[in-house]
């Protein structure tokens, strides 16, 4: 594909200043055999021109000028269009045999370049990426590459222009070690850099990429677009792989300990002869526990939902242990009622935890936007701070400002002694008022229902904040859910969420709950 430029007036390399930049681009004419492949060129595989491309340079030369910068050695290094360059290369070698005349090549030479190489990079990456044919790999090396050598102006300018949040060239290190298949996959499934790079965090979790990539398919077909859909089902993920990193720390612990840990389930045929110490006793009837059983050699654990070690003898009869005596219970519907509902309280628990980021992201673009704050927002902060709610009274008490300053931005001193006021550390004015209001009233919001699990006063029982949200906490989430859909579907309840405000939707017409 041919690169779009102004018109150019072409001249020798003798006759022209070779120095040309991104606002006055000078075409020179050199010789293809001065010019050989940059060390910055962004595409490093396919590398090589096909028939049709030789072909074509070979009948009316090469139409588009090159990019190149100068080199010690007074060749020049091709950095856009090495392909075109090697075309016009071959076609000048077979010029006598074939009876077609030689030709020079039009390039722009970069001489503001020499020594920039971090922007000469981005620069052939943003015309390759451009390009048919370039791998998703190449791409990630080089916008990786580009990124990690710019100074924050330039890094700030190109992380723009290729569509990527601040400090994710960071992260697309990484995302070059996913495999070749799941690059293509991913690339074709639509996401980009940012995406790709925030795939290649998780993708060790069982169906990340295939989870994602639907979310992405979502997104895609909401009216306004967004990424609510792909932040909730990220977040989700990342509680996954923290749950499973949870777990491999239990593990490690254990076998650093050199205790066995028991598996879930036994080969079918075989008998499970574990037996947790709650069940054990001494030959003299005297309880077990961990510490006068750690000496056993059957002295094993299993893990519970949360990771945490549940002390087991792996063999009791073979060790001299009495089990204590009670009837065998017989498993009811009620027992797997339980067991079921055990299950979903853990699922509903991490899925609220885990919401709680991109909500919380989201309220930082609304208070760091430039865009002024919707009035539906501010006057919702105010009518806040005007009832005092009984939690908004509770969290001023506690003096916590982590959540306030990470909303606006702000650095606390890490030091208890070194710490001041926020108000002298947040830039205060008249147009980002009720951007610090909001922020103020969202972290009390988000330490409320920091939790999933509660207290109900009216009924004096624990609840769960997904099960029985309070109006405010309803409000909020709705609040939230409505700005999200007014900016384009940036931000989207999660599934847990959705189901937490259900029971408080207004009702339609129709007397129904409003989706």
């Amino acid at each position: 594909m041919a690169t779009a430029i102004a018109p150019v007036t072409a001249r020798t390399a003798e006759s022209a200043l070779v120095d040309a930049d991104e606002g006055n681009p000078i075409a020179v004419l050199l010789d293809p055999d001065s010019i050989v492949r940059d060390d910055c060129n962004a595409r490093e595989h396919d590398t090589e021109p096909d028939d049709d491309l030789i072909n074509s340079v070979k009948a009316v030369g090469v139409q588009d000028p090159v990019s190149v910068r100068p080199r010690p050695d007074g060749t020049y290094g091709a950095f856009k269009g090495w392909r075109r360059t090697q075309a016009a290369q071959i076609a000048n070698a077979t010029a006598g045999a074939e009876g077609h005349e030689k030709r020079q090549i039009q390039a722009f030479v970069r001489a503001d370049l020499v020594g920039r190489d971090p922007w000469t990079r981005f620069l052939s990456l943003i015309e390759n990426h451009q390009r048919q044919g370039m791998s998703p790999k190449d791409t990630l090396k080089a916008a990786e590459l580009s990124l990690i050598g710019m100074d924050e102006v330039e890094q700030k300018a190109a992380a723009r222009a290729l569509g990527l949040k601040r400090g994710t060239g960071k992260r697309l290190g990484r995302a070059q070690k996913l495999d070749d298949a799941t690059l293509r996959r991913a690339s074709a499934g639509g996401m980009d850099l940012e995406q790709i790079a925030q795939l290649a965090e998780v993708e060790d979790v069982p169906g990340a990429q295939d989870r994602l990539l639907r979310a992405c398919a979502r997104d895609e077909a909401e009216d306004g677009g967004g990424r609510g859909h792909w932040d909730q089902e990220l977040a989700l993920l990342k509680a996954e792989r923290a749950d499973r990193a949870a777990r491999q720390e239990a593990v490690t612990a254990l076998e650093k300990a050199e205790i066995p840990l028991l598996p879930v389930r036994v080969p079918y045929g075989e008998k499970d002869t574990a037996q947790p110490l709650t069940e054990l006793t001494t030959t003299l009837g005297n309880p077990l526990a961990e510490d006068n059983h750690k000496n056993c050699p059957g002295h094993s654990a299993r893990l519970d939902e949360e990771h945490r070690p549940v002390w087991f003898c792996a063999d009791p009869a073979a060790y001299g242990h009495k089990v204590r005596p009670r009837p065998k219970p017989q498993k009811t519907a009620e027992d797997e009622e339980r067991s079921a509902a055990r299950a979903r309280v853990t699922a509903c628990n991490r899925a609220w935890k885990a919401a709680s980021g991109p909500r919380q992201e989201f309220v930082t673009r609304l208070v760091r936007g430039s865009q002024a704050l919707p009035e539906e927002a501010w006057r919702f902060a105010l009518g806040t701070l005007l009832d005092l709610p009984d939690f908004y009274g509770k969290w001023a008490q506690r003096r916590e400002t982590e959540d306030v300053a990470r909303f606006l931005g702000v650095k606390l001193p890490e030091s208890q002694a070194g710490r001041v006021r926020l108000s002298e550390l947040v830039t205060l004015s008249k147009a980002r008022t009720a951007n610090v209001l909001f922020a103020h009233v969202a972290a009390a919001f988000e330490r409320d229902m920091r939790d999933p699990k509660g207290w109900n006063h009216s009924r004096m029982e624990v609840c769960f904040l997904w099960e029985r949200l309070t109006p405010q906490q309803a409000a909020y989430l709705l609040l939230l859910e409505r700005l999200g859909h007014s900016d384009k579907g940036s931000y989207r309840l999660s599934e847990v969420e959705e189901q937490a405000v259900e029971p408080h939707r207004p009702a339609d017409a129709d007397g129904e709950s409003a989706a």
